[in-house]
């Protein structure tokens, strides 16, 4: 496993550093990391410190929650069609950053949205563990999440459906396509502390997941406690995705297509695909970050927009191999 974490690790630096070079000012590599590390006067440091650092920082901390906290979930419910907005904790965080445009709320103070995504997000997670109850299996699990982030993107419908105006419909469109445009430091300080927890809980579940593998009567006679396992993976992942909704809006398919790519490379096992789909979900999303920026650059591409139209038709490509390998 070690040529494979080196690779992904090279590769995640790799994407960061050009992530850090690419922007319409015309700043080269060298000059952009000699004003980003030495500081000094000038636009050159402010435009490395203030913009392009922050989403690049933003790139992997979103794209290792989300490719960690899918492949987290596909262990614990071994299903891989499983994704992080599968519980929905996405689609409430959504709901409280929408809520906050409508009112107008965002446009008073930076941090009003994204705080109520996170107020979104808790809500969402609370409800979801008052509907699972304490014993509740793997499909009440599901059901639950079904049954929250259907109410939310109801809500969310009926909140677009009474917009003011046009132009804060258009806002709250735009924000749900998911975007790293315009995030400061601020935001990534706002993150960090939940996606670094989350990720903590969630790194903590590899042998349990590993044991699940041979089902949850096995797991338990084995001395698994279920629910505990549940309880924590339902709070990390709710942490980690709750605080990417909340810094970016909704960007898909990265915790659904990344464990799927490198499920192979790993032997299957959940442990090992945790820590794997964390750096391939980063690496991921800084290269679709920085596609956003070179193709269009004028038209402002949307991050969620573009993992869509390369997540579905590679997902779908993945789906047409394994039924290949099945028959």
């Amino acid at each position: 496993m070690k040529p494979l974490a080196l690779g992904l690790s090279v590769l995640v630096a790799a994407l960061f550093l050009a992530s850090l070079a690419t922007g319409p000012a015309h700043i080269g590599a060298l000059d952009g990391l000699s004003a980003l590390i030495l500081g000094g006067d000038g636009p050159e440091p402010l435009v490395m410190r203030e913009i392009r650092l922050p989403r690049a920082l933003l790139g992997v901390m979103i794209g290792a929650s989300l490719g960690l906290s899918g492949a987290a979930l596909q262990g614990y419910l071994r299903n891989p069609l499983a994704e992080p907005g599968l519980i929905g904790v996405s689609g409430s965080a959504a709901l409280g950053a929408v809520l906050a445009i409508h009112t107008g709320l965002a446009a008073a103070t930076t941090l009003a949205l994204p705080v109520a995504a996170l107020a979104g997000a808790g809500t969402g997670v609370l409800l979801i563990l008052l509907l699972a109850g304490p014993r509740g299996g793997s499909i009440t699990l599901i059901l639950a999440g079904i049954a929250i982030s259907a109410l939310a993107g109801a809500l969310t419908s009926l909140v677009l459906n009474l917009s003011p105006n046009p132009y804060a419909a258009s806002e709250i469109v735009f924000w749900m396509m998911g975007s790293l445009a315009d995030r400061s430091m601020t935001h990534v300080w706002l993150a960090l502390p939940l996606m670094l927890a989350g990720g903590g809980a969630l790194l903590t579940l590899g042998r349990g997941l590993d044991a699940l593998t041979l089902g949850e009567d096995a797991a338990e006679a084995m001395g698994l406690r279920l629910a505990h396992l549940r309880l924590t993976l339902v709070l990390g992942t709710a942490a980690m995705v709750g605080a990417a909704v909340a810094v970016a809006g909704a960007i898909g398919f990265v915790g659904l297509v990344v464990p799927h790519l490198l499920r192979p490379l790993v032997g299957a096992r959940p442990s090992r695909l945790l820590w794997a789909s964390g750096l391939g979900g980063a690496a991921m999303v800084l290269a679709a970050d920085i596609a956003v920026r070179l193709v269009l650059p004028e038209r402002d591409l949307k991050l969620g927009v573009l993992t869509a139209i390369v997540g579905a038709p590679l997902f779908l490509h993945l789906i047409y191999k394994t039924r290949g390998g099945q028959a």
